[in-house]
């Protein structure tokens, strides 16, 4: 035989030397809940290893996570029943504990990325993304909510706001309204092609942010199209994105790729609470290795074109690069 592939295989260094994909803590984003209040640490029994924590002690956790390399965060809010309403209201407020925490936590590390969600649901009484009239997701309505809460965020610090909301039209809304208010280095990370996907329980749980009636399929994507994510991300381009990202990952390798081969900005992919706990599930059962499988997940989507990964997994990969 005069091709051999597995003369490339023979040894570690060789392997090394040809390797097409590489996966590094600076290609991971951890996302990590707030809970206003002190001393809080609550695990998210759906997502085990993963909290709802207090300022004070997110604070201590975050610092530790810097030493391990991580310096890029996604931060969501858990906020009480009682301070939602249908207009979101407490999204923007001078009272918003997530808010405040921001301010905190880019004092104390001002050289970390933090990343924002931008949606109505987390504040939402509806429980929806959009502005809910008549039962229905009510798109234009919703845009002046996002900006005001775009605004908020940009004020408090955040470096790259994430609208997660998935209304037309809403990248260029606010990437104008930041623009005006002097916030054009604030960059927009947009959830371009976010589906309607069926492993977004565990963080759902995690905020308690479930819809009260009805479901997202009015404006998360259809799981069944591909050429979809296309016209959308070409949209947020063309409206002032910086970066596109794809929701959940493991189920939609296929639309990264075709997303990295089309369009001229970076991509990320957020590697989603049910594909984490699955693999927990089953790790805990003894039915995978629980660190080999996380790694070959994590490389996976980054084969497929991701430039950086949102994942629950991001502090236990830098953990087993360090070990």
């Amino acid at each position: 035989m005069n091709i051999r592939p597995r003369r490339n295989r023979k040894s570690a260094a060789v392997r090394n030397l040809v390797e097409e994909t590489n996966l590094g803590v600076q290609h991971l984003i951890y996302p990590m809940f707030l809970k206003d209040g002190s001393n809080i640490k609550e695990e998210i029994s759906s997502l085990p290893g993963n909290y709802r924590w207090s300022i004070d002690l997110l604070l201590k956790e975050i610092e530790a996570c810097i030493n391990l390399g991580i310096h890029t965060y996604d931060l969501f809010p858990a906020v009480d029943d009682s301070l939602k309403d249908t207009v979101a209201s407490y999204s923007y407020s001078e009272d918003n504990f997530y808010l405040k925490a921001i301010q905190k936590i880019k004092e104390t590390f001002p050289d970390i990325t933090i990343m924002s969600d931008v949606a109505m649901d987390p504040y939402s009484s509806d429980g929806h993304d959009g502005l809910v009239e008549d039962g229905k997701i009510v798109n234009d309505k919703t845009l002046p909510i996002l900006l005001k809460m775009s605004i908020a965020q940009a004020q408090a610090g955040v470096d790259i706001i994430g609208p997660s909301d998935m209304m037309d039209g809403r990248i260029g809304y606010i990437r104008e309204g930041l623009d005006q208010k002097g916030y054009s280095n604030t960059s927009i990370m947009s959830y371009t092609a976010k589906y309607a996907s069926a492993f977004y329980g565990p963080f759902r749980d995690a905020l308690s942010s479930a819809p009260k009636h009805g479901d997202k399929k009015t404006y998360q994507m259809n799981p069944a199209n591909k050429r979809e994510a296309l016209l959308e991300a070409q949209l947020d381009f063309e409206e002032g994105a910086d970066m596109i990202m794809v929701k959940p990952a493991l189920c939609y390798l296929d639309v990264i790729q075709t997303l990295r081969e089309s369009m001229p900005i970076p991509i990320t992919a957020y590697n989603v609470s049910g594909e984490c706990a699955m693999i927990h599930a089953a790790s805990q059962k003894g039915w995978i290795d629980y660190e080999p499988a996380v790694a070959e997940l994590l490389l996976s989507i980054r084969r497929a074109g991701a430039d950086g990964i949102l994942t629950y997994f991001a502090k236990d990969f830098a953990k087993f690069s360090k070990d």
